[in-house]
């Protein structure tokens, strides 16, 4: 016997489609993903726990490891002729995909439930390639927090958050004198990736639109680009410590928690993370926008969103509609992001109750933030240039930070060369 939530969800989306040759269809899905532990994990279990409250047959594949895996496993399932029905995917991602013609369209579905009027604007034209709504968006990620452990700020003699690099800089110099650990870092592609263009967005705007959003080369090579390759090589030389290499994303949690290190630059799934490290917000820690030089909110967006795939099976169509109502729910939004530590999609969701402070104050920046212009897309968290183009950049800034002896302005230069070396 059915339960009630399925037959409410099917009523509620019979007009979208859900009827097939005169039978009601029976929605499933496969999702195909890369959040495979922690409140990554945590957040997507809250998705299939709905769809299947509504009546659906829940499946995921789980891929770990870095975006370049679940783009290896969806192109090995197109290519044997079983593209899967959702598939988290983002950024310039979506377009690729969409230009197969491969995608499926929610136009219908986007009007219908009106969309539109309640997604970011910024998320727009990335869920709508072409003028068509293909992918549904999870969530808002800010990219350029600032997290300072209090523990760590007091032996330094730190009292309050930088709000410039020349801050940062002097709130460093007295970690190192305290011989405290001013910047908490693990070095990875997407942690040296997301650092530097947390830089390079505090230093001057311009210059990362033209680098990391238009994947200008000549900007790439500007003086400009080579001061925040100073900044950096300064932050990695003296205000991190030399186990960056080797470390691991929870024995960098445990550096703020033990007042080991004062600072740490990373998206606001941190929350969830110093969450589960018993920190708890005002007291352990505080957080705030990552530095900047030219005095206004800013906000690097990343997004977590689905995009389905054309498919022939009655109950996977059905399963589509159904998954992709759940997502853009206010309900689904305000669950799953309380969960991941990032803001909805959605910017009607109240964030006053069961939302952490950093949460609302993301919320609060990033509509000043849209109002003033400074909101851009991350490179890092690949939501502006081709993954060829990430992934060159990002191999240039995780072997400067490992080469101590690699200028900035060598590396300037080989960031420029790395793109346009794909461009070829």
């Amino acid at each position: 016997m059915r339960n009630r939530g399925y037959l409410t969800a099917i009523a509620g989306l019979m007009s979208l489609g859900l009827m097939a040759g005169g039978a009601l269809a029976e929605p499933k899905t496969n999702m195909l993903h890369q959040w495979d532990s922690g409140s990554d994990a945590a957040a997507i279990a809250k998705l299939g726990e709905m769809f299947t409250a509504a009546g659906g047959k829940w499946e995921q594949t789980s891929i770990a490891g870095h975006t370049a895996n679940t783009l290896a496993k969806l192109r090995a399932d197109v290519i044997a002729g079983n593209a899967p029905p959702a598939v988290q995917l983002k950024g310039p991602e979506i377009a690729e995909w969409n230009a197969t013609g491969m995608t499926a369209d929610l136009d219908a579905q986007a009007k219908e439930e009106g969309w539109e009027k309640v997604v970011v604007p910024e998320l727009l034209p990335v869920m709508k390639p072409t003028g068509k709504w293909v992918a549904a968006p999870m969530n808002i990620h800010r990219i350029n927090w600032l997290w300072g452990a209090t523990k760590g700020m007091t032996k330094a003699g730190i009292t309050e958050l930088p709000k410039t690099w020349a801050e940062f800089n002097a709130d460093c110099d007295k970690a190192v004198a305290a011989k405290v650990i001013c910047l908490a870092h693990f070095s990875q592609d997407w942690t040296d990736a997301t650092t530097f263009e947390v830089v390079v967005y505090g230093q001057n705007i311009d210059l990362f639109r033209k680098a990391f959003v238009e994947g200008d080369t000549a900007a790439m090579r500007s003086p400009d680009m080579v001061k925040a390759f100073e900044q950096y090589r300064l932050m990695v030389s003296k205000y991190m410590d030399p186990a960056i290499a080797g470390r691991d994303y929870d024995t960098t949690t445990a550096m703020l928690s033990k007042g080991d290190a004062a600072f740490m630059i990373m998206g606001d799934w941190e929350i969830g993370i110093l969450t589960a490290a018993g920190m708890k917000q005002g007291a352990d820690y505080v957080c705030q926008q990552a530095p900047t030089d030219w005095g206004k909110p800013g906000f690097i967006l990343n997004s977590d969103s689905v995009v389905f795939f054309k498919q022939k099976d009655p109950d996977f169509i059905a399963g589509q509609k159904l998954l992709a109502h759940l997502i853009l729910s206010p309900e689904f939004q305000t669950v799953f992001n309380q969960a991941k530590g990032s803001i909805p999609a959605r910017l009607d969701v109240d964030l006053s109750k069961g939302f952490n402070p950093c949460q609302q104050l993301s919320k609060k920046d990033l509509q000043a933030s849209i109002a003033g212009g400074t909101l851009v897309r991350s490179m890092a968290h690949n939501m502006t240039v081709l993954q060829k183009y990430r992934g060159a950049m990002m191999e240039v800034i995780t072997t400067f930070v490992n080469t101590p002896n690699m200028s900035p302005k060598d590396a300037a230069n080989a960031m420029a060369d790395a793109v346009e070396a794909q461009k070829s």
